[in-house]
């Protein structure tokens, strides 16, 4: 019984360090989190500067934990790189640019898929904020283009079972694209109708 009991106690210390490192990561990947939201409502106010100094600062933390971490804790680096993702697609669709690719980001598949089933949300806002302030033509464009990211999403419903989650972000997405869709419908017909009494 000492070889187990040996065995056992080894055992115990690897768990221990797996567990205090799980903890930790948990821990300092806050930090992303927090600048990647903190870059998602710097673009909605249009400081895009600001956005893009977060998510780099995000990105530079995400490859330092990557470097660092055994690759049984990466899933637990998962949400910090969705939330990445979800900032870093907002940026680029409010700049006017390409959403970055997954190896551009650094990114997992996984961290990729819904980091973008996130932005739907972000997008939709966008629409409103746009619709507000009467830039219905601007909120047309945006739609557009949420619109087609959920269509290029949707697929990814059969993969449930491999990207947690998928199916139940989609399913939100579906009510927000055609919830946003009735209220750019309705905006593009009151300007239109404005534009004809003003003839």
């Amino acid at each position: 019984m000492d070889s187990t009991k040996r065995s056992l106690q080894k055992i115990s210390k690897t768990l221990e360090k797996s567990l205090n490192e799980r903890e930790d990561l948990i821990k300092n990947t806050r930090q992303i989190i927090t600048l990647c939201s903190e870059s998602i409502i710097d673009c909605h106010k249009k400081d895009t500067n600001s956005a893009a100094k977060k998510t780099l600062q995000a990105k530079k933390l995400l490859e330092q934990y990557r470097k660092n971490i055994d690759k049984s804790l990466y899933k637990y680096l998962i949400p910090s790189e969705q939330e990445f993702v979800e900032a870093s697609s907002f940026l680029a669709l409010i700049q006017g640019k390409n959403i970055p690719s997954p190896e551009a980001l650094g990114v997992k598949d996984e961290s990729f898929v819904l980091g973008l089933l996130d932005c739907i949300g972000e997008m939709r806002r966008d629409v409103y904020d746009k619709i507000r302030i009467g830039k219905s033509e601007d909120a047309r464009e945006m739609f557009e283009k949420m619109d087609e990211l959920y269509l290029m999403l949707y697929p990814f419903a059969y993969f449930d079972k491999v990207v947690k989650e998928a199916r139940r972000k989609l399913d939100v997405n579906r009510i927000l694209v055609e919830e946003t869709r009735i209220a750019i419908t309705e905006e593009i017909r009151r300007s239109d109708l404005i534009k004809k009494l003003k003839k």
